[in-house]
């Protein structure tokens, strides 16, 4: 058995990402993936699927989704993004049970910039050099090698539905909390002074409007290099941060460019990419720097966190829109007013 999920209108940047393609950046093929793995890994398995399966990646433009012959469930999990289904609006992390009665419309809510869709079943989309992934600027990958669009319609075989229809998803290592960005420092630290180095970490740099999956650009005060801003390329991690030749620092995403010829001043540690990815542009960044050994044991715990069990709890109505109001009878009968007993 198998439904269909249609896409019924997308704003840019909504794409297929599975974990990433993995083993090719050598031949100069970008790994892709998603832009917060932590909340990627958490819908999938709120959705009950392996942390590593094809979601559907929504951006600020947010998305709306529906099916057809049956029903599914799926889990979304990222910023705080504003769910309705049925005239009843909520937030994510939730899951919501899909008909064909049911449209889900997922908007951008008071903060964050990436959510994902983690479908129950299975995504019948052929992978490309092992993954779903999609790289829009290569057109690999995803849906036809291009960003998902109005009127697409993508198979789910094994459809699951969850209980209770809608749910809360209980994942406290979502709430990330504020504060300085986390980076260890290097590989080419050496190419600035420890003044501008201090200056780096002190920031604060202000997130360009020019950001996107490849790169979030961070706009302030230039930085001064010491040794030129050329070296001989070489490779780029998720979350590498290279000072090009105007001192604008760079930190490279998910759709980074497989090697790079500027120094690169730090690294983002890679339980605080999500966060990172999460802010909108104009959102004001800083910087602390911590040791290997830091980064290591703060992944080792949220992998520890992401290993406990996904919870869902029913999803109790806090707040009432105005969407809501209106789209619900609140009137039970009517009567003229001469009718009416003093």
């Amino acid at each position: 058995m198998s439904v269909v999920l249609r896409v019924v209108s997308a704003g840019p940047g909504v794409t297929l990402q599975d974990v990433g393609r993995r083993g090719y950046l050598r031949y100069g093929v970008t790994a892709a993936g998603p832009m917060d793995p932590l909340a990627f890994a958490t819908a999938n398995l709120a959705a009950g699927r392996a942390h590593d399966a094809p979601v559907i990646e929504v951006s600020l433009g947010g998305v709306e989704l529906t099916v057809q012959n049956g029903d599914l469930s799926v889990a979304v999990a990222g910023g705080a993004f504003r769910l309705i289904a049925d005239g009843r609006e909520f937030s994510s992390p939730a899951i919501v049970r899909l008909t064909p009665q049911t449209k889900l419309t997922i908007r951008a809510g008071v903060e964050g910039a990436w959510c994902y869709v983690a479908i129950g079943g299975h995504l019948d989309v052929a992978p490309t050099l092992g993954s779903v992934s999609t790289h829009t600027r290569s057109k690999i990958g995803g849906w036809q090698g291009r960003a998902l669009a109005a009127g697409d319609r993508l198979t789910v075989s094994m459809p699951q539905t969850l209980e209770p229809e809608i749910a809360r998803i209980v994942a406290p290592w979502l709430v990330r909390g504020e504060g300085a960005i986390r980076v260890v420092l290097g590989p080419q630290d050496d190419y600035f002074t420890p003044d501008q180095l201090a200056r780096f970490l002190r920031g604060p740099w202000t997130l360009s409007n020019r950001s996107d999956r490849m790169a979030y650009i961070l706009e302030g005060a230039p930085l001064t290099h010491a040794k030129g801003f050329n070296i001989v390329s070489d490779g780029i991690a998720m979350g590498a941060i290279q000072v090009p030749g105007n001192g604008q620092p760079m930190v490279l995403m998910a759709d980074r460019q497989p090697t790079g010829g500027y120094p690169k001043i730090a690294n983002v540690i890679g339980v605080d990419l999500g966060r990172l990815a999460q802010f909108r542009p104009g959102a004001a960044i800083s910087f602390q720097a911590v040791t290997i050994e830091e980064a290591v044991t703060l992944r080792r715990n949220e992998v520890a966190a992401l290993a406990a069990s996904v919870l869902r709890e029913p999803l109790i109505r806090t707040d009432l829109s105005s969407e809501f109001l209106l789209a619900t009878n609140l009137v039970g009968g009517v009567s003229a007013g001469d009718d009416m007993v003093s």
